[in-house]
């Protein structure tokens, strides 16, 4: 088992060397952000800056989470947007962020965190979808440069389209070499482009074109016979003195309506966002440590406070900045000290660099956040999860867009509920008290394991009572969900018991989850709400061939096997990517070595900072314990910067394996025991990506993060048959 980071102060000594590389990351691309959240919000950029630093800075010393990042959110624009609008200026709207702070706190101290559960999962994703519509209504035209200003926010793409002609070429070239930066920074395979993330590889791809077309001065440029204007009125304004850009909220509103509207949605949206954004960050937590929600609630209250008392805009967990701090290794809440203090020295030190900077830049950094929220692979994943659950989405986008977010929110729930309703086939009265009185009960069983029965209406409003059943298990413990007896089970329920499963595992417990046989569902996925029966599954042909490969070799396969998460969760990789599908698997037995290929899909990272991938693993299964290692090919950036030589929590660096591979052992002495040179010579002439030991099995990486054809398949085969062999010896 991984050792768990200590915390607090002794956290910092013992792992300051990894929070600090990770937080240089994460400030790398919480600037670009910060500056853009800012402009879209119709508030100076240094407000964006101001409330990262203060995210950073301040909430570390109190709050619930060990790994997110605390910062100004895009999700967030609309709502500063609609505040401005309705009390007509930004210190009206500081004064409302300042109250809705104070409102989380009290909402923290009265441990309501957990009201996030209420709301539908779908219902959340359709909020952020026309919050995704909204931004990319509001920065598709500065991105353009056509400088149009349309009412609402279809009718602003539509004039993006109909008015392209208009846009401006010099701004326009500018936007669309950021956005191939965007589009294929994942894409790239060649390490130097990773070396800095997306975010900021667009601003350094400006700053040329800036200079080259000379934006620091005003005049006019001809392009195929047509002058347009350029000059520093397309540049980012910031003060040579981030002192001079506080400004003060103005509380004289505060006995009016659209003040406490503002606030309203300030505090409904910031803390439903938030809260969401913990959990998604505790399932990428490789170590599963779990956010006290309640404590974070009351921290990102205090910075949000703080924030809007100094000019800056609302604190909230952010996703993509926080899948980045995971993702580089960072193992406490210091990171997010670290990366608020890196904002702080850019800012001072960075600043004639940073007022060079294009708005089309932060721009198009926007309208690229707003289309990977409201996207059709968005869509095209609720229609997965259910046609009911793409009802919920669309319409609660429909609602948003048309009547504002608070109706969004509300209309959304409501849709979700009726629909539930009307599967559930029983009266209103009786409906409610399945729902509030279902009978769901925990037993504790003679040996010491726990049965839990749930009945009832299983959907989003019995979340919180269903949570509160789990959290009498304790930790270690065995525990079986019984479903059976539930009339209806929601996709929410689903998700939670998913999430309970996977953390429950991790403490040592299992989790086994029955019943849903004898329900029926719309889809074939396996969280989708349980009403209707699924179609049985049908081979494509991919799958035809794997099939008859495997029958001619006598292996065994299966296309929707019951499969082990437990066992792919165990490597190191899977800890902060959580599995989400597993299918297709091939699988044989040598004696005692049990082996297997699976296609598996997971997420990196989450929300909008989500990169779906379904990729071939092998599997080899030994009966005795073998070192725990991670071998990995080496890229040339990595020859160049051995970023990755520092003591790790849990594994340290092996260096004499080979030049070509980076290589992190959690026992040298056993290692070298356990690699012979044959299996050495084996992996040096092996074309995979990855080789990694969990202490049982060995799980073997494609060369590529993809679904490997069978002449891929051959390879693997020939490669694991190999392995076999030598641990056979």
């Amino acid at each position: 088992m991984s050792i768990i980071p200590k915390t607090g102060f002794a956290g910092l000594r013992e792992n300051w060397q990894s929070d600090l590389l990770a937080a240089l990351s994460v400030s790398l691309v919480a600037l670009p952000l910060a500056l853009g959240i800012a402009v879209a919000s119709d508030v100076e950029p240094i407000a964006g800056i101001i409330s990262a630093i203060i995210g950073g800075v301040v909430t570390t010393f109190y709050r619930g989470s060990y790994l997110a990042i605390n910062g100004p959110a895009a999700g967030l624009i609309a709502v500063i947007l609609a505040g401005i609008a309705s009390l007509g200026h930004i210190n009206f709207v500081l004064a409302a962020i300042v109250v809705s702070g104070a409102l989380q706190v009290v909402l923290g101290l009265l441990k309501l965190g957990r009201l996030a559960d209420v709301f539908h999962s779908s219902v959340i994703h359709g909020i952020l979808a026309a919050i995704g519509l909204i931004i990319l209504g509001k920065q598709i035209h500065f991105a353009l440069g056509t400088g149009i200003q349309a009412e609402g926010v279809i009718q602003s793409l539509m004039d993006a389209f109909i008015h392209f002609d208009q846009s401006n070429p010099f701004v326009l070239m500018i936007s669309a070499a950021g956005l191939i930066f965007l589009i294929w920074h994942s894409q790239i395979s060649y390490k130097f482009f990773h070396f800095l993330p997306a975010p900021m590889w667009v601003l350094l791809v400006s700053l040329p074109f800036v200079f080259y077309f000379g934006f620091t001065d005003a005049h006019s440029l001809d392009f195929f016979g047509t002058a347009y204007d350029v000059g520093p009125h397309l540049l980012v304004r910031i003060p040579n003195n981030i002192w001079d850009a506080i400004i003060y909220p103005d509380f004289s509103k505060v006995n009016t309506l659209p003040f406490w509207g503002t606030v309203t949605m300030i505090t409904l949206i910031a803390s439903i966002q938030s809260l969401a954004m913990s959990k998604a960050v505790d399932k990428l937590d490789p170590y599963k440590r779990r956010t006290d929600l309640n404590k974070d609630l009351i921290g990102i209250g205090l910075s949000t406070m703080i924030s809007g008392a100094l000019g800056g805009l609302p604190i909230i967990t952010v996703i993509v900045r926080s899948s980045v701090n995971v993702h580089n290794n960072a193992k406490t809440k210091w990171s997010n000290l670290y990366h608020g203090i890196f904002l702080m020295i850019f800012v001072f030190l960075a600043t004639p660099i940073i007022q060079k900077v294009p708005l089309c830049a932060l721009a198009i950094l926007l309208v690229f956040t707003g289309f990977k929220l409201a996207s059709p692979k968005v869509f095209k994943a609720m229609y997965a999860k259910g046609v009911e659950q793409l009802i919920f989405f669309v319409g609660t986008i429909a609602i948003t867009l048309t009547a504002g977010l608070l109706w969004g929110i509300l209309g959304g729930l409501f849709l979700a509920l009726a629909t539930h309703f009307l599967l559930a086939k029983v009266g209103l009265v009786d409906f409610f008290r399945m729902i509030f009185y279902s009978g769901s009960k925990l037993s504790a069983m003679k040996d010491g394991s726990y049965d839990l029965k749930v009945k009832g209406i299983a959907n989003f409003l019995s979340a919180i009572a269903l949570d509160k059943l789990l959290a009498m298990v304790p930790s270690g413990a065995d525990v079986r969900i019984d479903l059976t007896g539930a009339r209806l089970v929601d996709l929410s329920i689903q998700e939670n018991l998913q999430a309970f499963q996977s953390l429950h595992g991790s403490q040592g417990g299992t989790v086994t989850i029955s019943g849903l046989e004898p329900h029926i569902s719309s889809t074939s996925h396996k969280l989708g709400l349980k009403v209707l029966t699924s179609s049985a599954h049908r081979l494509t042909a991919r799958e035809k061939r794997l099939e008859e490969m495997a029958k001619s070799h006598g292996w065994s396969f299966e296309p929707e096997p019951e499969g082990n998460p437990d066992l792919y969760e165990s490597f190191y990789f899977f800890k902060s990517r959580p599995l989400d599908e597993m299918t297709d698997r091939i699988s044989g037995k040598e004696g005692d070595i049990h082996w297997e290929f699976y296609d598996v899909s997971f997420d990196e990272g989450a929300y909008m900072a989500s990169e779906a991938y379904k990729i071939t693993l092998g599997c080899v299964v030994v009966p005795y314990e073998i070192p725990k290692f991670i071998i990995e090919k080496k890229g040339l950036f990595d020859r160049m910067v051995p970023i990755a030589s520092h003591r790790d929590i849990d594994y340290v660096m092996y260096p004499q394996f080979s030049p070509s591979f980076v290589v992190k052992v959690e026992n040298r002495a056993a290692f070298d025991q356990f690699m012979t040179e044959e299996f050495r010579q084996l992996i040096q002439a092996s074309q995979f990506h990855r080789l990694e030991s969990n202490g049982s099995a060995l799980l073997i990486f494609n060369d590529q993060f993809k679904l490997a054809d069978l002449k891929e398949y051959n390879r693997l085969i020939s490669f694991s048959t190999k392995l076999r062999e030598i641990l056979k010896k």
